[in-house]
């Protein structure tokens, strides 16, 4: 008996004892430590310099622009070069998606959803919700009618504000982004003094803070959930999906009562059906546990992002007068009185530019989602293990000096032509490649209307 627990205990250190040696070729990076790695290190360094990204894009200034570093268990290749950063998310190699404990405790245990779940299973789970949204109205001009509704509230309701002393007005963005979604999702819309939209949002950017694109240390030592400061994330996290999971299922519960196949009004109602097809034909890939997981995924998608982006964009207009009124006089030369709709993006060449240096200057999210090597792959000179986790610093893209001459600065017309058009350059990828149209649209009716009925300046008191 203790002769096979012996040897059990030494499968299992010689088994984290390869791990800790570093893969031949693998991409270079900082020395790694027995067990830990670069932890240590990548906490010091994460405590100086505040963000993930900053601490990717230090050490990518010492090792070059395909960095190696090992986390606790994961290995993690950061990319920081846009030609490369291209070639990585077009392979189908890298297609994968991590799993690790914080992924799955945000899916009840899983592998659940549509962000981190691959193969066969996440394909067809995405289709299904992007094929649903789109029915629903995505991308569609009902859609531009819903945006132009929820602005034209949120401005009437800024506008209700005026003289009345400062006013935060990221939350009121927030509640009136998520509507958008939220009515192709569930049929419904929310006031922005509903006070259970309010919670579900808070909780929603507080899931937001509590995460970095790696999955933080519990993922990368799990073990840490038990102790001291470990023990206090942990316990947030639990709570932040408890709530967000307990309002998820009310509302899918208030559908199910309510379901008729002969009247499909949103999302949820299209999943609970195809969920009742799948079980009839002994199919449970379609699961209300996974509708839930699936609608975290959208809420996180559409929501916290789409907001911080309309924030920022409001602050830098704010701190640049001189931007604002060129964007008013151009909106007011356009449109000549009447409200400001889509097909005015064409001609409204400042208005995009401005949207398009909010993304570049702002980095809303400055890393790609994570992505998981299916297999071994060769990139360049080195080469990258099966299960190597990689990410895209969309920060150090948008911030590389060699391009963007004076990236420091935000100047619009680094978007403009010689005779003042729009100019599209590859660079620019604020989600990625790949344009994500329902943030754009709401990035340019939210954009074209506030600043085509108001204003804005700082409160003389902040």
């Amino acid at each position: 008996m203790w002769l096979e627990i012996a040897v059990i205990c030494v499968l299992i250190l010689l088994y984290f004892f390869s791990r800790d040696i570093k893969p031949r070729h693998f991409p270079p990076g900082p020395k790694w430590f027995p067990f830990v790695g670069n932890l240590f290190e990548f906490l010091q360094l994460h405590k100086k310099l505040t963000y993930v990204h900053l601490v990717w894009q230090y050490w990518s200034d010492i090792y070059g622009p395909i960095l190696g570093v090992k986390l606790g268990l994961d290995r993690i290749v950061i990319i920081s070069d846009y030609k490369r950063a291209i070639e990585v998310m077009a392979l189908n190699e890298y297609e994968g998606r991590p799993d690790g404990f914080i992924f799955r405790l945000r899916a009840l245990g899983k592998r659940l959803g549509v962000v981190f779940t691959d193969g066969p299973f996440g394909l067809e789970q995405r289709k299904f919700c992007l094929k649903q949204l789109k029915l629903n109205g995505f991308g569609k001009s009902s859609m531009e009618d819903r945006i132009s509704q929820e602005v034209s509230e949120f401005t009437s309701y800024i506008t209700s504000k005026c003289g009345k002393g400062p006013q935060d007005i990221y939350h009121t963005i927030n509640v009136h982004v998520m509507n958008v979604l939220w009515s192709m999702i569930s049929g419904k819309r929310f006031s922005h003094t509903d006070e259970k939209m309010a919670m579900l949002l808070q909780q929603i950017h507080k899931s937001f803070c509590l995460q970095d694109m790696t999955g933080g240390i519990l993922n990368q030592v799990p073990i840490y959930r038990f102790f001291g400061e470990g023990k206090q994330i942990f316990n947030k996290h639990k709570h932040v999906v408890s709530l967000l999971n307990s309002f998820l299922k009310e509302t899918i519960d208030e559908h199910k009562t309510k379901l008729d196949p002969q009247s499909i009004n949103d999302v949820i109602d299209a999943y609970l059906l195809e969920i009742q097809r799948r079980n009839s034909e002994n199919d449970f890939s379609f699961t209300e546990e996974q509708l839930i997981v699936t609608l975290v995924d959208l809420f996180m998608a559409g929501s916290d992002t789409t907001t911080n982006t309309i924030s920022f964009l409001v602050q830098m207009l704010i701190q640049h007068p001189e931007v604002q009124e060129r964007a008013q006089t151009e909106i007011d030369s356009i449109c000549k009185g009447r409200e400001v709709c889509l097909a005015d993006r064409k001609q409204l060449n400042y208005v995009e530019a401005v949207i398009m240096e909010v993304q570049r200057f702002c980095n809303v999210a400055p890393l790609t989602i994570p992505h998981r090597t299916k297999k071994q792959v060769k990139l360049e000179e080195f080469i990258i293990p099966q299960d190597t986790t990689v990410l895209v610093n969309l920060y150090s893209i948008h911030m590389d000096k060699k391009f963007w001459k004076d990236p420091e600065n935000f100047r619009p017309e680094r978007f403009l032509d010689s005779e003042g058009r729009v100019k599209f350059v590859d660079r620019l990828i604020p989600f990625g490649t790949g344009e994500i149209h329902y943030n754009i649209i709401i990035f340019f009716v939210t954009f074209s209307t506030i600043f085509y009925k108001c204003v804005l300046k700082f409160s003389q008191s902040t």
